[in-house]
């Protein structure tokens, strides 16, 4: 039986076997990858780093498209079965000419891990003049999916994995200004719609596709320490968050919160091979589980209502086109 997450319906945790301590490799250790592509975004640094070590070394071949290729040979240097190419996500054009290229191998794409993604960013435009949170985050995810569709459908069994966030309840899609052409920027409302927008992309997506044997989820990999998320963030936005004192130095408490980068890649790894998922698709995932519909107004685990209703997700896919000049009709 083929099982849709409209409206949340499927936000229920299933009894995975994990939790929020476990890492990649104990989430993987019972899987064998041999034979499988996949490709990884920010797969050089942070949880995308882990996430192809773990891949690779379960006998998955990666691609890792990467803007900095230099940077990218280093921090993957010693890994096998990973090749690396450049894409740059910023750039529209990039996106095409790395997906043309991957799809002139004529190999199928059985992974498709969306795990690059940018926070506490100043106002910037893309190459098309979108802010570079929604940009980046969400309008990549849905171009590189849609370039790469007919590897996915050629996989006979493909997921699709966008990395998401528990920042989606910093704020719902603006669907009248996403672009922040009329109203003030704030960096936070702009890094919480781009993660609703992931969910709801993984919702409608995974409706559209399932008939083609091609799940979709979304994960919040927890708050992780050691990434490069936070390099452009300004002390006083930690301050304000309740996250360091006047000194910088960081609570002991929120230290004590935050996983390891093999914790943090733990839920994309569990997303992408666990056999619990093989008939459910369009869930919200955390803790290697899935989420449930938080309903509070508080800032908390699970996932809000709007951003797993199928109105809204509809409205997203129109919208997107719309921005992107993409027609995306899985057939």
């Amino acid at each position: 039986m083929v099982r849709m997450n409209n409206n949340g319906a499927l936000q229920k945790p299933i009894g995975s076997g994990f939790n929020g301590k476990s890492t990649s490799t104990e989430v993987i250790k019972t899987v064998d990858l041999t034979g499988k592509i996949a490709i990884v975004t920010g797969g050089s640094t942070g949880i995308g780093l882990e996430t192809v070590k773990t891949l690779a070394t379960a006998g998955a071949r990666v691609i890792v498209p990467a803007r900095n290729i230099e940077k990218a040979q280093t921090n993957l240097q010693g890994i096998s079965n990973v090749e690396i190419e450049e894409m740059d996500l910023m750039n529209h054009n990039s996106i095409d000419a790395f997906a043309k290229k991957f799809l002139s191998s004529d190999r199928p794409l059985h992974l498709l891990i969306n795990n690059a993604g940018i926070m506490w960013v100043p106002l910037r435009r893309c190459s098309r003049g979108i802010e570079s949170q929604f940009a980046v985050n969400y309008l990549a995810q849905f171009q590189l999916t849609a370039n790469l569709w007919t590897a996915l459908k050629k996989a006979k069994g493909a997921r699709i994995v966008n990395v998401s966030s528990q920042g989606h309840q910093f704020a719902p899609l603006n669907f009248d200004d996403p672009n922040f052409e009329n109203r003030e920027y704030e960096t936070l409302k702009g890094y919480g719609q781009s993660k609703t927008a992931v969910n709801l992309f993984s919702l409608e997506l995974d409706n559209r596709a399932k008939k083609f044997g091609v799940r979709v989820y979304s994960l919040h990999p927890g708050s992780i320490g050691g990434t490069e998320l936070a390099r452009e963030a300004p002390l006083e936005l930690f301050i304000q968050m309740g996250f360091c004192d006047e000194n910088g130095k960081m609570l002991p408490a929120v230290a004590d919160s935050l996983k390891t980068i093999p914790q943090g890649a733990s839920t994309t790894i569990w997303c992408a091979t666990s056999p619990l998922l093989n008939n459910i698709g369009g869930v919200y995932c955390e803790d290697n589980d899935i989420a449930e519909l938080h309903l509070g107004q508080d800032f908390s685990t699970g996932v809000k209502p709007y951003s797993v209703d199928e109105t809204n997700a509809k409205r997203l896919w129109a919208l997107s086109e719309k921005m992107t000049g993409i027609s995306f009709q899985p057939n």
